[in-house]
């Protein structure tokens, strides 16, 4: 039998992540710390500062650190502590963190070639910070598509933001933001190709509620098989999986490359 884990959780991180939640799904696998100090995974917010505090909880003997909806900062530092180390961090994003995106990336890239556009809008409650959108916004894109070229941002506000780039082949890429209580918080994507393309409807992580992938093309329309799994609890499973084996993530590495693209917008 895998060991467990004992965690302790940031109160910033808790709200924003579900972790007790998540923790509570997987029982065999996590379990609270009595103390700060006993536990092996730190949980912790990803608000500005977040790549020194998750430092500072692998100097204190953190052998796994989650990383809440994180914000574009340089990850240099933390890498080399988590390599040194033998760490893993694991970052649980709004969306990009969705198990259903997997099935989602594949469908993409099959058609990728033969892209002719790609639309998609994110929408979050009034108020949200509109940087912190588009970067989650930008996360989800880029785990489906890969990287974007010619990125850059023609409209932002308080209302949300309007962004453009181009796909691996050329194809425009159309990025609105929406920042409004009238609509479901979420991300939607229409790839559009010569005969078809694809489509991809992602929820919010708060539940299990499945993000939906269809391919269509001249035989039709096909729904991907759903996955009933939130993605916080996704982001605990992968960092178990870490931990089993002895390996750190490569999330940092990825998510110094998207902190790259949005620190050169226009």
């Amino acid at each position: 039998m895998s060991a467990q884990y004992t965690v302790t959780a940031t109160r910033e991180a808790e709200a924003s992540g579900a972790v007790g939640l998540a923790i509570a799904s997987l029982p065999a696998s996590f379990g609270p710390a009595a103390t700060g100090d006993d536990a092996t995974v730190a949980a912790i917010d990803g608000t500005s500062g977040w790549t020194t505090e998750a430092i500072r909880a692998i100097d204190g003997g953190a052998s796994g650190v989650v990383v809440v909806n994180p914000v574009p900062e340089n990850t240099a530092a933390l890498r080399d502590a988590a390599e040194t180390a033998r760490a893993a961090v694991v970052l649980d994003q709004r969306w990009a963190s969705n198990p259903g995106l997997a099935g989602a990336e594949d469908a993409v890239r099959s058609v990728a070639g033969r892209a002719a556009m790609l639309d998609t809008v994110a929408t979050a409650a009034a108020g949200t910070d509109p940087e912190r959108l588009l970067t989650e916004h930008l996360a989800a894109v880029v785990r489906v598509t890969g990287q974007l070229d010619a990125l850059r941002v023609l409209r932002r506000g308080s209302h949300g933001y309007t962004a453009s780039a181009r796909l691996a082949n050329g194809a425009p890429v159309s990025l609105q933001g929406v920042l409004s209580d009238s609509r479901p918080a979420g991300v939607d994507f229409r790839l559009y190709t010569d005969d078809g393309g694809v489509s991809i409807a992602v929820p919010e992580p708060l539940a299990a509620w499945p993000a939906e992938v269809r391919a269509i093309g001249p035989q039709g329309e096909i729904l991907l098989p759903t996955i009933y799994e939130s993605a916080h609890r996704t982001t605990w499973r992968r960092l178990k999986e870490h931990l089993d084996a002895g390996t750190t993530s490569s999330d940092l590495a990825g998510f110094a490359r998207l902190t790259e693209s949005i620190a050169h917008l226009s």
